[in-house]
């Protein structure tokens, strides 16, 4: 008896960028032909460095559909048009959202996935919050609608749980990295090197990379490096509203500061190459923790030692394959950089962590395989309901 494949829909605003359609990609080919998955992204969204238009990749194995947005100035009113309705109206097996319950798209997602159609979403909603009207309503609404839920890690598992109408099947699955494209290069280190005008001596990059904002924590990081006696350089990735207050701090430095803000994504392995050691000082908030803190996969896998504060996620992301310090105590995180700038032998050991928990954790082969697992068991418990009635 021969079966057909069966019919995966996934949704996401991130999908637009060719890197954040790995883990559709990536099911696509661990699954062959048991699944036919197709993949919805926005048409064209504004982009946090510059505009983003959807285009085929040379590596897309699923089909590509693109849907116009509109109400781009925030994700939490950001909305789909009618033709996402007219793509879940076709038969699915299986709807995954990746995107929030609460936000007006998910709700959008819930409204429009057939009836008995089984409905996933992705979280990382790990801030416990009291949403306003609609997004409360909206948020109990999809999750009424769902048949099951992922969550990104301990800290939205723990945050989560204990909302109303959150009693369903669900499955921690982390975040993806690329070890194809994160990867340690020699050759990226020295280019890099070269156009950021530094020579290839012995002096340690620290590194950052993300937002420009309070909450990552740069005005702590900027007071420690202050503190540090041994030679050192500063190396920022990124963009955001602290992008003067890095320029500012940094002139004090000359050229042992570079402040990078036109990175592309494909880019950033090589500016990671670039590195000693990343630093990720995020600082919690009453409305903000670190909800994973993907630059440090993008690290462990590239070979880069990490350092981050205890805020939200980033503990659980490290583990024992990096080190990490209370968030307020600038004490420590002055003796935490010196200790790696000090110890190649150490950044060797955390280097080596990072890689092995990267491949063995991270993977965008493993992340996904996570997630067929999940969808069949949610496809069994629905096919076992079913034949109840």
């Amino acid at each position: 008896m021969q079966f057909s494949s069966r019919k995966l829909l996934t949704i996401g605003h991130s999908y637009i960028v060719p890197l954040n359609r790995r883990l559709a990609n990536e099911m696509a080919r661990i699954s062959g032909s048991d699944w036919d998955i197709t993949i919805v992204s926005p048409l064209a969204l504004k982009g946090d460095l510059r505009p983003l238009q959807l285009r085929q990749d040379q590596d897309d194995r699923c089909v590509l559909e693109g849907v116009s947005m509109r109400w781009q100035q925030s994700t939490h009113v950001m909305m789909y048009h009618d033709r996402l309705r007219e793509i879940l109206q076709q038969k699915w097996d299986l709807v995954h959202c990746w995107q929030e319950p609460y936000v007006v798209s998910g709700g959008q997602v819930a409204r429009w996935t057939q009836p008995k159609t089984p409905l996933v979403y992705f979280t990382c909603q790990n801030n416990p919050k009291s949403y306003p009207p609609p997004f409360n309503w909206i948020e109990t609404y999809s999750m009424q609608r769902a048949a099951a839920w992922i969550y990104a890690g301990q800290t939205v598992a723990n945050t989560l749980k204990q909302r109303r109408h959150y009693d369903l099947p669900t499955r921690h699955i982390p975040h993806g990295v690329d070890v194809e494209l994160f990867a340690p290069d020699l050759a990226a280190r020295q280019k890099v090197r070269q156009q950021l005008e530094w020579d290839t001596g012995d002096v340690p990059v620290i590194g950052f990379l993300g937002r420009f904002v309070p909450e990552k924590g740069l005005e702590l990081m900027m007071r420690s490096l202050d503190q540090i006696s041994q030679p050192w350089r500063a190396l920022f990735v990124g963009t955001g509203g602290m992008e003067a207050d890095l320029r500012s701090w940094g002139a004090r430095y000359g050229d042992r500061v570079r402040v990078c803000t036109t990175v592309r994504h494909d880019q950033v392995p090589h500016y990671l190459n670039a590195m000693d050691l990343l630093c990720a000082p995020s600082q919690t908030t009453k409305s903000w923790r670190e909800q994973f803190g993907r630059m440090l996969i993008e690290a462990f896998a590239t070979g880069i030692p990490v350092i981050g504060s205890d805020s939200g996620e980033i503990p659980y992301v490290i583990g024992d394959a990096g080190i990490v310090v209370k968030e307020k105590d600038q004490t420590a995180w002055v003796q935490a950089i010196s200790m790696l700038l000090n110890d190649p032998d150490q950044r060797n050991v955390f280097s080596k962590k990072g890689l092995d928990r990267a491949h063995s954790t991270y993977s965008w082969s493993v992340v996904a395989r996570q997630h067929l697992e999940f969808f069949d068991s949610i496809l069994e418990r629905s096919n076992s309901l079913m034949s109840l009635y």
